[in-house]
């Protein structure tokens, strides 16, 4: 059994549709980040930087529990323990290469921009240009990649489109003041269309759907989601 660690944001999304198409049996452990439960001793245990998602796999290598954190190291861990969403052998290099565009260019840029556009309690315009138009420069280069495949990776769906998607999915947040914010982007309005056409995606976006997170956006939530914000 997996025990993932789980808060309704992009990056844990991720790693439920790739639990829910592998069919790996997982158990959510909710934690609710605008309560700062992220920051708790036994959470930090098993992800020392306090960030959402986590897994511990029970049967991990050799049997023992094995812990993951970081959203594209376990889709990497899930896929390989699974067998399955890496593509060819042949086209590995290529696989890393864009999982880790996503994971240091197209995921903190766009969270980044939801940032500072939505949430800041204060909206400097540098930074709202800044990461705002750096998302749009992100989403310019998945589009001309997807332009003519049908996945990421060419023929073959793998844990790129899940990784993308979950940042995709939150396209509205990201590039707020439009009722189409993939209007620029046809190739991955196309594909986006593609991947959450499959059941897993349905499934996927239940994860969690019982737990009472918390919503208010109060002094509390932004000290448990930016405590750097503020002195020790």
């Amino acid at each position: 059994m997996i025990r993932f660690y789980f808060h309704p944001t992009p990056n844990p999304m991720k790693v439920a549709l790739l639990l829910e198409e592998t069919g790996l049996p997982y158990t959510v452990v909710p934690v609710d980040t605008r309560r700062g439960e992220q920051h708790a001793a036994a959470f930090r245990a098993i992800n020392p930087n306090g960030k959402l998602p986590a897994i511990v796999d029970e049967d991990g290598p050799g049997g023992a529990p094995a812990r993951v954190f970081d959203s594209s190291a376990i889709l990497l861990y899930l896929a390989e323990k699974a067998g399955r969403f890496l593509g060819r052998a042949e086209d590995r290099p290529e696989m890393l290469s864009w999982l880790f565009f996503i994971a240091s260019g197209l995921g903190p840029f766009s969270g980044q921009a939801v940032h500072f556009q939505l949430m800041a309690p204060e909206k400097p315009a540098y930074a709202v240009n800044r990461y705002r138009r750096e998302a749009e420069r992100h989403y310019a280069i998945l589009d001309a990649r997807l332009e003519g495949r049908p996945f990421l990776l060419g023929d073959d769906y793998t844990i790129l489109d899940m990784s993308a998607w979950g940042w995709i999915e939150r396209a509205g947040a990201v590039l707020p003041g439009s009722d189409d914010p993939l209007a620029a982007f046809p190739s991955i309005a196309r594909w986006h269309a593609a991947v959450s056409s499959r059941p897993a995606v349905a499934r996927a976006r239940l994860v969690g759907t019982g737990h009472a997170f918390k919503q208010d956006m109060d002094e509390e939530t932004q000290r448990a989601l930016f405590p750097s914000n503020y002195a020790a």
